[in-house]
């Protein structure tokens, strides 16, 4: 069974693009892969990457078992907050570390090959689709191979429950198929 892991680039409680990649996760689910749902606030602490700290101390344990999580799946959904036209510092970070080469590994080994699937949400009215851009443009620069589809979804916090999960029906339809569609990919 091919396997997908899912995340979003934000550490925020309640993010809303956690709540979309929770959704679209069940769509991949729902098409027959196994997903594995990441919380990357568990990795907010993780030093910002320098080739000195690096070269000093290794890698540290925390971005050693995120590497190993990206590295073990073939796949990726990924929800990306827009912070200034960008991704977040902890999505980079993260992409940094996991992307370094270690003793034994071909170079990239977390990436080249793999798919992936974009999603961004936000409460504006672009729906952060200005990051979907430096996002696959960083996964293709290392090898990832990104769906042409992809999914802004604006005005989200419309679309959210008391309980933080999107509950709009036509866009959790939608957030299910861009995720049927990365485990379409995998078959």
């Amino acid at each position: 069974m091919s396997k997908i892991l899912a995340f979003a680039g934000s550490g925020r409680k309640h993010s809303y693009n956690f709540a979309a990649v929770k959704k679209a996760a069940e769509g991949a689910t729902q098409a027959g892969c196994d997903v594995t749902v990441v919380d990357m606030s568990e990795y907010a602490d993780i030093p910002i990457f320098t080739e000195d700290l690096e070269a000093e101390h290794g890698m540290p344990e925390k971005a050693k078992a995120l590497k190993e999580l990206l590295k073990s799946h073939d796949a990726f959904l990924i929800a990306s907050p827009e912070y200034n036209s960008g991704y977040s510092a902890l999505f980079k970070n993260a992409i940094d570390w996991a992307s370094r080469k270690e003793e034994g590994e071909k170079p990239l080994e977390a990436f080249k090959g793999k798919f992936a699937a974009l999603i961004a949400a936000s409460p504006g009215g672009l729906g952060g689709i200005r990051v979907l851009v430096p996002v696959r443009l960083l996964l293709s620069n290392i090898g990832v191979n990104v769906l042409g589809d992809q999914l802004a979804i604006s005005n989200v916090g419309n679309l959210v429950n008391d309980e933080h999960q999107i509950s709009d029906e036509v866009t959790v339809k939608k957030l299910h198929n861009i995720g049927k569609q990365l485990a379409s990919m995998l078959k």
